[in-house]
């Protein structure tokens, strides 16, 4: 889950493309069917300045397949042809978020793992419906934004994110826009489409994150069109919402490291002391320092409380680089020094967002039971329930499809699956793909000792490359633990 998804472009820009597909539910001349594709032979250009030749391609499908005479939306995606003379059935990227363009990816810093892959087969990357590729990209027409001078409280940011959310559902209501088709199961549905559309016996999938969540219901909804899958970060059907104790376990394990480690040890004694210490001290007595605002660059009043800590050092788990540094930060707050950080909460308190994100998250939603856990750890670890919040009471606000408990339950899967997880993966941490890994006696779990979420799922080592592309070719999933370098930062004396 992700919906602090940044997106570009103008907003005239987002209306006008959403303005098109409001017009396609008319009767047109020329009106594109569903399931009609188009296809370009182009070349793709990565951030990189990398070329290869490539088909941009475009799918037509229903944004709501409970309502045949509905209006259609675009999916873009790119085709990288397969180096191999004798390719395995194309490959699916499915990108994390929800929000994330597949486009996107292959164009970063990812880009050398897509062109690898082709070693197995063609390399599809999708740009799932209502992201940046597709038609509409459902950005919100302005970011949500909470002032730098008042206290972030839970209550208050509520309220905040609602009444924004409020006007991001009547701004893409009032163009006709179905928010609650914007769902899991809808996506899924797209997946088979593009394959049908292709002419393809079968795919592989490659999730990522929400990709995973994805690609499990693709698994579930259409068992024979999927050749292999690659799952990192593993977010199984009824794991949408994370676990307080996934959190603390975390910084426990960064705790040990100090520990470990003389020097550290010596700089920070009591790293989880310090943590709880810094969070009751803003909770009784919220801290106002100078800072920049994000906007205008101008110095302005920051007030930190104890709930920006909560929700920073929640975003930040999962990302190795900013954990390193963790209880370095926390011993300047120990002492006092709240302007430190005073850049980064003001960098939070502004955020683009897309409305499909909401939408998503809240469709998928969580059992009794999950929601009752998260509820019960909450008041047992340190951050809380940040790591979610503000769901899942900012699903008041979202219309949004109800997939229940059945879409929540176990996937089973002969389907040869390589699961891949990070040790320091707060998010999405390895018992996650161990939950859903039950369900695929066919499988493999590939455990990156030191990685986090995101990219360290795909670019902390090279084995992870070696696991995928063998896998992909048909090799045998692997079960093994592969050491990634981590450490603690301390400051040079």
């Amino acid at each position: 889950m992700n919906a602090f998804s940044g997106v570009g472009g103008s907003v005239a820009a987002v209306a006008a493309a959403a303005f098109a597909i409001v017009g396609l539910s008319q009767p047109l001349v020329g009106q594109p069917s569903p399931g009609e594709l188009e296809l370009v032979d182009s070349v793709f250009v990565s951030q990189a300045g990398d070329t290869v030749s490539a088909q941009y391609g475009y799918l037509w499908v229903p944004e709501s397949r409970t309502k045949p005479e509905g209006r259609l939306l675009r999916l873009g995606f790119v085709r990288f042809p397969s180096t191999s003379p004798d390719p395995g059935p194309p490959i699916i990227y499915l990108a994390g978020g929800p929000g994330g363009s597949g486009i996107d990816a292959a164009r970063g810093i990812r880009f050398p793992v897509f062109m690898a892959l082709r070693e197995a087969g063609d390399v599809i990357a999708l740009a799932q419906r209502g992201t940046r590729g597709s038609i509409p990209l459902l950005a919100c027409p302005e970011p949500w934004a909470y002032p730098l001078e008042q206290v972030l409280t839970r209550e208050a940011f509520l309220q905040s994110m609602l009444a924004w959310s409020r006007r991001c559902v009547d701004y893409w209501s009032a163009l006709g826009i179905d928010l609650a088709a914007y769902n899991t199961v809808e996506s899924a549905d797209d997946v088979e489409d593009l394959r049908k559309a292709l002419g393809l016996d079968q795919v592989s999938l490659w999730g990522i994150s929400y990709g995973t969540h994805l690609a499990l219901s693709v698994l579930r909804r259409h068992p024979t069109s999927v050749h292999r899958a690659v799952l990192a970060g593993v977010e199984g059907p009824d794991q949408t919402y994370k676990l307080p104790s996934n959190q603390q376990a975390v910084l426990e394990q960064v705790h040990s490291m100090v520990l470990a480690d003389s020097a550290a040890g010596a700089s920070f004694p009591d790293f989880l002391g310090s943590v709880k210490m810094v969070l009751d001290t803003l909770k009784e007595a919220p801290a106002a320092v100078t800072g920049r605002d994000p906007n205008t660059g101008e110095a302005v009043s920051v007030t930190i409380g104890e709930f920006d800590l909560q929700w920073l050092t929640a975003g930040s788990i999962g990302d190795p680089s900013v954990l390193s540094q963790l209880p370095y930060v926390y011993s300047l707050l120990a002492a006092a020094d709240f302007a430190s950080i005073a850049p980064f909460v003001a960098g939070s308190r502004t955020r683009s967002m897309l409305a499909m994100s909401f939408a998503m998250d809240c469709a998928s939603g969580a059992s009794a039971q999950r929601l009752e856990e998260v509820r019960r750890e909450s008041t047992e670890t340190l951050l809380g329930d940040a790591i979610d919040f503000p769901f899942p009471y900012i699903c008041d606000a979202w219309p949004h499809a109800t997939l229940g408990d059945a879409f929540r339950s176990p996937v089973h899967s002969d389907v040869p699956t390589q699961f891949i997880s990070g040790t320091l993966d707060g998010r999405t941490p390895v018992s996650n793909a161990e939950e859903v890994r039950s369900g695929f006696p066919n499988s493999g779990h590939l455990i990156l000792e030191g990685a986090g979420h995101s990219d360290g799922l795909v670019l902390s080592t090279p084995r992870i490359r070696e696991v995928m592309v063998e896998f992909l070719k048909g090799g045998a999933p692997a079960d093994e633990r592969v050491a990634v370098p981590f450490r603690i930062f301390v400051p040079e004396p």
